[in-house]
C-alpha cells in the first residue's frame, strides 16, 4: 500500500493548528481562499477535507494541544504506567482526582475537540450530496463519504468509552437552530456507531491503496471493540453506574460481540499472527507497515504530528535520561509482573525470583520493557546507585545521578521500549513511515476469545487466546473456568500494553484494584563496592481510588451552557 499522497501532507501537517486555534474547524469561507462551491464541486478539494478528519484519530499524543501530553499517551492514567517527571500529578490528575473544571491537561479538551470533528464530518456529508464533486466522480465521493462515516463512528465510539451515553448529531446546526442537547443513551450510541459502521464497511475496500486510510476490516475492527466494550460488566445494569448513559441491555450482547469479531477473523481467513523468532523481531511488527495492522497512523519526516517536532515520537519522549531521552512515563513493577515467565508460568507462582527480577521473563518483556541491564542502544541500562561512587562502581547513567535530565530519571526502574526504533542514529531521527497502531489482528482474536468464553465456548476461547500467546513463544494455555477468562485478560494486558487499552480495559471489566486504591511499586537499583546489584521494592506513590473514577466529568463550561446536559455520576 502507498502512503496518503504528498499533496495532502500539507493539511496532516497544519490542522492541530486548525483545531487549537478555530472554533469552526472548516470555517472555509473567512480562513482560507476557497468558496463552499469550490470544495465540494471538486472532488480533490473535498478530499482534503476527509484528509482532515483523519486527525480525529488516536496517536501516541493524548492531547495534541499542550505541551506535555503531546508527548505522552493514555499509559500513565493505567494500570501500566505512571507519569515520571518529578512525579508530578497534573497532566493525568490519578492522585488529585479529576473535576468538572480539571480533569488534568491530557482530558481537558477531549470534549470540545471532540466534537468540533463531528461538526467537520457532519457538514461534509450534508454538503457533499448532490454536490458537483458527487454528480463527476460518484464512486469516489462514495468512498470519501464512507471513510466520513467511518471517522464519525470512531469519533462517536472515543466519546462513549470517556463520557458514556452522549448526544447523537448526524446534522449540522444553523442559526436558527434550537442548541439545547440532551444526552442519548448509551444504547443508542452503540446502536449509531454500529449503523454507521456498517454502512462504510459496505463502501470501503478490502485494501487501502494509501497506507492509513480506512478499509472494511478497519470499519469492522472498531465494531469489534465497541460491541466488546457494550457487552462488558461496566455497563451491565446491576452495576453502578448505572441508568441511560451506562446501560446496555441486550440480551444478545456477547454473541453481537462475537460475531462482530468473527467478521475480521473470516475476512483474514483465521490466519495465523505474523511469527517472531525472538524479542527483535516482535518489536520491529510496530515499526513497519504490516498484514497484521487493521488500522494505523503514519509517520516519517512527512507526516510528523506536530510539525516535525521530533520528541513527540517515542525514541526520546520515552527512552531512559542516559540516553538523552525523558522517560515520561513509567512503567510500574505491578504491571511488570503481569509478564510471565519463559515457561509460561505467572510471577506469583513458579520461579520467578524477586532478586533477579530479570531473568527467564517472557520474550515480550525484554521486547517491551527497558530494565536494569537491558542491552539497548547498544549499552546496558543502568538504574543504579553505587554504594560508594568510584571510577570502578559509578553510579548508573540512566539513574538520579546519571547523564541527561536527571529529573526524567525513572521512579520505577522501568522506561518503555516498545514502539522505539533503535535502528536511528540519534534519538532526534525519524523512521520510515513509522505506523501508530490503533487496531490490529491480535486485539480481534482476543476480542474474540472472551466474548467465545462469555458465551460458554470455552474451546473456542482457548484456541483464539493461544494464536495470540503462541506467537509470542509462550507455551500453550490450557485453563478452564475462571483461571481462561484470567489468562485472556493478562494476555490481553501484555499483548496490547502501551497501546491505549488498559485504562478502558480495566474499566469496563470493573477491576477497581487496577484503577486506583493501590501503591505504584517500583525497584531501587544499588550497586555494592564489588559492582554486585541489589533491588529493593519499594512504593513509588499511592494512587487513590475515586467512585467516579469510571468515566470522565463533561467539562464545567458545557454544563453552563447548556442545563439540558447532564452531568456524570459522582460529579
Amino acid at each position: 500500500m502507498k502512503h496518503i499522497e504528498i499533496k495532502l501532507a500539507v493539511v496532516l501537517l497544519t490542522i492541530f493548528t486548525i483545531v487549537g486555534c478555530n472554533d469552526d474547524i472548516l470555517d472555509t469561507e473567512s480562513s482560507d481562499s476557497f468558496t463552499e462551491d469550490a470544495i465540494y464541486g471538486d472532488v480533490n478539494q473535498a478530499a482534503l477535507v476527509v484528509v482532515t478528519s483523519y486527525n480525529t484519530t488516536d496517536s501516541w499524543a493524548i492531547n495534541r494541544s499542550q505541551w506535555w501530553t503531546q508527548r505522552i499517551g493514555i499509559e500513565g492514567a493505567s494500570w501500566e504506567a505512571k507519569f515520571n517527571f518529578k512525579d508530578l500529578d497534573n497532566p493525568y490528575k490519578m492522585r488529585g482526582g479529576w473535576s468538572p473544571s480539571n480533569a488534568g491537561l491530557a482530558f481537558n479538551n477531549r470534549w470540545e475537540t471532540s466534537w468540533d470533528y463531528v461538526k467537520l464530518i457532519n457538514e461534509f456529508l450534508e454538503k457533499i450530496e448532490g454536490s458537483e464533486a458527487m454528480e463527476e466522480n460518484p464512486e469516489e465521493v462514495a468512498q470519501l463519504k464512507a471513510e466520513m462515516q467511518f471517522l464519525r463512528a470512531f469519533t462517536y465510539f472515543n466519546l462513549i468509552k470517556y463520557y458514556g451515553g452522549v448526544p447523537i448529531l448526524e446534522t449540522t446546526f444553523g442559526l436558527d437552530d434550537d442548541f439545547s442537547l440532551s444526552r442519548d443513551s448509551f444504547e443508542d450510541c452503540v446502536d449509531f456507531i454500529v449503523r454507521d459502521l456498517d454502512e462504510a464497511a459496505a463502501v470501503l475496500p478490502i485494501e487501502a491503496s494509501e497506507f492509513g486510510r480506512a478499509t472494511k476490516l478497519s470499519a469492522l475492527a472498531v465494531k469489534s471493540r465497541t460491541l466488546l466494550y457494550a457487552a462488558s460488566d461496566l455497563h451491565d445494569p446491576n452495576t453502578v453506574p448505572n441508568g441511560l448513559y451506562y446501560d446496555y441491555s441486550k440480551t444478545t450482547k456477547w454473541q453481537d460481540a462475537a460475531d462482530a469479531a468473527k467478521a475480521v477473523i473470516d475476512l483474514v481467513g483465521a490466519r495465523d499472527l505474523i511469527s517472531v523468532a525472538d524479542a527483535t523481531e516482535y518489536q520491529n511488527l510496530f515499526l513497519y507497515q504490516n498484514q497484521d495492522i487493521l488500522f494505523a497512523r503514519s509517520y516519517g519526516s512527512l507526516y510528523a504530528e506536530m510539525a516535525n517536532d521530533i520528541n513527540t515520537l517515542p525514541d526520546q519522549a520515552q527512552s531512559p535520561n542516559g540516553y538523552g531521552g525523558w522517560g515520561l512515563c513509567s512503567p510500574t513493577l505491578n504491571f511488570a509482573l503481569e509478564f510471565n515467565m519463559a515457561d509460561g508460568t505467572t510471577t506469583s507462582a513458579g520461579s520467578y525470583d524477586a532478586t533477579q527480577p530479570n531473568e527467564n521473563r517472557e520474550m515480550r518483556y525484554y521486547a517491551d520493557l527497558n530494565f536494569q541491564g537491558a542491552m539497548f542502544r547498544d549499552r546496558l541500562v543502568d538504574y543504579a546507585l553505587a554504594d560508594v561512587p568510584s571510577e570502578e562502581t559509578p553510579d548508573g547513567l540512566d539513574s538520579p545521578n546519571g547523564l541527561g535530565n536527571t529529573l526524567h530519571s525513572s521512579k520505577t526502574g522501568y522506561n518503555i521500549r516498545k514502539f522505539q526504533d533503535e535502528s536511528l542514529s540519534t534519538l532526534t531521527s525519524f523512521s520510515v513511515d513509522r505506523p501508530y497502531i490503533m487496531y490490529r489482528l491480535a486485539e480481534v482474536y482476543l476480542n474474540y476469545a472472551e466474548a467465545m468464553y462469555e458465551l460458554g465456548d470455552e474451546t473456542t476461547a482457548r484456541e483464539y487466546v493461544n494464536k495470540v500467546s503462541k506467537r509470542a513463544l509462550q507455551p500453550e494455555i490450557t485453563a478452564t473456568g475462571d483461571e481462561l477468562l484470567e489468562a485472556i485478560k493478562r494476555e490481553r494486558r501484555v499483548e496490547l500494553c502501551f497501546e491505549g487499552h488498559n485504562f478502558f480495559d480495566e474499566r469496563r471489566w470493573m477491576n477497581q484494584d487496577h484503577i486506583g486504591g493501590y501503591d505504584i511499586k517500583g525497584l531501587k537499583w544499588t550497586k555494592a563496592v564489588d559492582g554486585t546489584l541489589n533491588n529493593e521494592e519499594y512504593t513509588v506513590v499511592t494512587r487513590p481510588w475515586f467512585d467516579y473514577r469510571y468515566y470522565l466529568p463533561i467539562p464545567q463550561t458545557e454544563i453552563d451552557k447548556d442545563a439540558s446536559l447532564e452531568q456524570n455520576y459522582g460529579y
